[in-house]
């Protein structure tokens, strides 16, 4: 089963917290209706979602909340 992780207002930020839980080891997968980038506006309104397989969401909100050092 698939879950949302967080939901984010574009797809960049989005993309960024994707390969910061690959990087991690968790698959996640944005999913984004914005008419297939005919109406980037919708990624605003309606959001875009990350979602991990539910196995992986307790490590998931880990990864993502952990602080990040440069």
């Amino acid at each position: 089963m698939i879950v949302v992780v967080k939901v984010f207002s574009n797809e960049i930020e989005a993309g960024i917290a994707q390969q910061v839980l690959q990087s991690g080891g968790v698959n996640a997968f944005i999913f984004k209706d914005d008419a297939g980038g005919m109406e980037p506006h919708l990624q605003r309104t309606a959001g875009v979602r990350l979602l991990v397989n539910r196995v992986d969401a307790e490590s998931a909100h880990q990864i993502l909340e952990a602080p990040i050092s440069i």
